[in-house]
């Protein structure tokens, strides 16, 4: 399983993650911020609360996260389409 290494929040609902191995991207959550726990993301301020939990995944305070697997995939699938 791949791991976050850092992420920082960005303006309009984008992070920028890297990983380990040292693959790096920035994904955009504006159009996939939907569903209870994802709506108080949707607050720019509570978006930039962003972090790394201790096993690699981006997550914030109400419990909200992303898998580190799928938004390996999506960075990767948009540096091979670059």
């Amino acid at each position: 399983m791949v791991r976050v290494a850092r992420v920082e929040a960005l303006p309009d609902y984008r992070l920028e993650v890297w990983f380990e191995d040292g693959t790096h991207g920035v994904i955009s959550l504006a159009d996939e911020l939907y569903g209870p726990v994802f709506e108080p993301l949707k607050d720019p301020a509570f978006f930039a609360k962003a972090t790394i939990d201790e096993f690699g995944t981006v997550c914030w305070p109400n419990g909200a996260d992303l898998a580190p697997d799928a938004l390996y995939e999506d960075i990767r699938k948009t540096s091979d389409a670059a």
